[in-house]
């Protein structure tokens, strides 16, 4: 009832790929941590029910490409690919062996069309073969949401979006990061709030509308030298620094006074 409820057209065999994947799921919790959950009504609702919950608001559709940032035991990438079957989706993890976890999940359910990534989310957003590529990048209590949006939004193609799933106490995070979100590009769309079936679990799911342009490599020594190209770039530029603390998509007019250490930054395609 509770996929149901969830606007999801439910039949035996997506309630069977939930049956196997919580089974594996307790059978692997014994020899590695995969979650502090193992009843079943509670994986169900807690685990399952929570990572479909953005189908119901429209944020996912069937059919889009989503990368699963830091989906540990695959939530909620895997549960929303097991309900939306012709969604094209990248599972990133930094732990080989819930990668391990997922790929045995996958290989017993019959889904053999998901990409499985081994790596830091801070590393992907910076190569080329990840960067806007994704209609949707998504995340489950992975980081706050000013440090999620440097990993989310480099991933996403423009006019993609970020789905973010978090706990009851939302509107203080978002707030903190609004200057993050405003500096990578994005704008939040919606907050949506709800409760968990069956329980008193408060639950929030956010969105951030990602209005980026392409871009194009821009060699270091051309911004210590303050080369015209720079000046004639528009407002969007990207900076990927190996200084932690500045990462992200840095507005043209930020950069005076900005150290640029073993950097590179990648500006919107202009025609110049």
């Amino acid at each position: 009832n509770g996929l149901k409820n969830l606007g999801i057209s439910v039949d035996d065999k997506m309630l069977n790929d939930f049956n196997i994947y919580r089974e594996i799921l307790v059978d692997w919790n014994q020899k590695m941590n995969l979650t502090g959950i193992e009843d079943e009504k509670e994986v169900y609702i807690k685990h399952f029910l929570d990572s479909v919950s953005a189908v119901t608001n429209g944020y996912i559709k069937d059919g889009v490409s989503i990368i699963d940032v830091g989906t540990g035991a695959g939530f909620p990438g895997l549960p929303l690919r097991i309900c939306l079957r012709n969604i094209e989706l990248t599972l990133l993890d930094s732990l080989n062996k819930r990668i391990n976890f997922l790929q045995e999940v996958s290989k017993q359910v019959g889904i053999d069309n998901i990409e499985f990534i081994h790596g830091r989310a801070e590393d992907f957003g910076k190569l080329e073969e990840y960067r806007e590529k994704y209609d949707i990048a998504t995340s489950r209590a992975v980081a706050n949401t000013a440090v999620l949006s440097e990993y989310l939004m480099p991933l996403v193609v423009k006019d993609g979006k970020c789905i973010y799933m978090k706990g009851p106490d939302i509107d203080e995070e978002i707030k903190d990061g609004e200057k993050a979100i405003k500096v990578l590009g994005g704008k939040v769309e919606k907050i949506e709030k709800f409760t968990l079936p069956e329980t008193d679990i408060k639950r929030s799911t956010f969105c951030i509308f990602s209005a980026l342009f392409p871009r194009t490599i821009i060699n270091t020594e051309s911004i210590r030298n303050n080369d015209k190209t720079i000046a004639q770039c528009p407002a969007m530029l990207i900076l990927e620094t190996d200084d932690i603390s500045l990462t992200g998509f840095i507005p043209h007019d930020m950069l005076n006074g900005i150290s640029i250490r073993q950097s590179r930054l990648f500006a919107a395609k202009t025609a110049l």
